[in-house]
């Protein structure tokens, strides 16, 4: 027999499971939203100034440092959860 508390105890941690994948994605999606925009015009700039190479590069990585953070905070977010 299941009691009420081993219930709420899963669905506690299908909660954290699901907020941790949540902030996985966005952080995901913004991530590429922000590397579509500078690839674009870094790929325009390098068109015409081949020496900006070394900056494109740099400004295409910034964005994912998102991700990064992103996976802090879920892994942040159930170790909380799980008392890890």
């Amino acid at each position: 027999m299941t009691g009420a508390a081993e219930v709420d105890e899963t669905m506690l941690y299908a909660w954290v499971a699901l907020s941790a994948a949540l902030v996985m994605g966005v952080a995901a999606l913004a991530t590429a939203w922000a590397q579509s925009r500078i690839g674009a015009a870094g790929a325009a700039t390098l068109a015409e100034k081949p020496e900006l190479s070394t900056t494109i590069v740099v400004l295409v990585a910034i964005p994912e440092t998102m991700v990064i953070l992103g996976f802090v905070v879920a892994l942040v977010i159930i170790l909380r959860a799980t008392g890890g």
